[in-house]
């Protein structure tokens, strides 16, 4: 447990709090600029197990903010999930990681989440994300939903049961989310370490137990008018995902 060691000592975690963590299952949905940075930080800090799946390949452009890749990566159009296992598993042998190259939808979700604690939310579009939220309100799974855009970024924290669901944040598909978009948008590599390095934080106060300490509601951060506020995130009675009468 010498690894460990300095991270025991914070009176939050001690050696229950590092057990636990060391039987957690994660499923990380996204390896980019969020999901790099969760991964590499759950694995540090000593996860059990952690499945990865993206489809996506590294690109030259990704490493600005995707800190687990380099560029014999981008040079040889390595799938994501795999070029981040093979880098985390250097990092910390004793931690399972299992790289699924493939795209989450309707028909593997199951699959997926079926032997899983919590589910981190690496994702860029909607669509993955209202799959994980219903989903994982069916199947009683806290997730982690975080997002970002240019310098602005949030972090929500869905508790089947206990807190609002993404559903009851926004009762339709967003507007402004178009699939189809050919252009990227900007993104702040500092941001995503930031809210990378949030929700991994968050994940680790439910895995050992703090969940008291947990945020409430959606944290929202601009790091260029240097703005933070949380903001209140309530159940609504006519959800269409987590209401009881639904």
């Amino acid at each position: 447990m010498e690894r460990y060691s300095r991270q025991m000592l914070v009176k939050y975690i001690g050696e229950e709090g590092q057990r636990k963590l060391g039987e957690a299952r994660v499923l990380m949905v996204g390896c980019g600029g969020l999901g790099t940075n969760i991964s590499n930080i759950l694995v540090r800090a000593g996860i059990g197990f952690i499945r990865i799946i993206d489809k996506d390949l590294v690109e030259l452009s990704n490493l600005q903010r995707q800190g687990l890749f380099d560029e014999r990566d981008a040079e040889g159009r390595i799938p994501k999930a795999e070029a981040a296992r093979r880098r985390l598993i250097e990092v910390n042998s004793e931690v399972r990681v299992e790289a699924v190259v493939e795209e989450l939808d309707s028909g593997n979700i199951g699959r997926y989440i079926k032997d899983i604690d919590i589910i981190m939310d690496g994702t860029d579009n909607f669509a993955t994300r209202f799959l994980i939220n219903q989903t994982a309100v069916e199947n009683n799974i806290p997730w982690i939903h975080g997002g970002v855009s240019s310098t602005n970024g949030v972090v929500m924290n869905i508790i089947p049961g206990e807190s609002a669901c993404l559903k009851c944040l926004y009762p339709h598909f967003p507007q402004k989310e178009d699939t189809s978009r050919s252009e990227p948008i900007g993104v702040m590599g500092t941001l995503t370490s930031i809210i990378g390095s949030l929700q991994a934080n968050e994940a680790i106060k439910y895995l050992t137990g703090n969940r008291k300490y947990m945020i409430k509601g959606m944290l929202y951060i601009d790091l260029w008018d240097n703005t933070y506020e949380r903001i209140e995130v309530k159940r609504r009675d006519d959800c269409g995902c987590c209401s009881a009468n639904r």
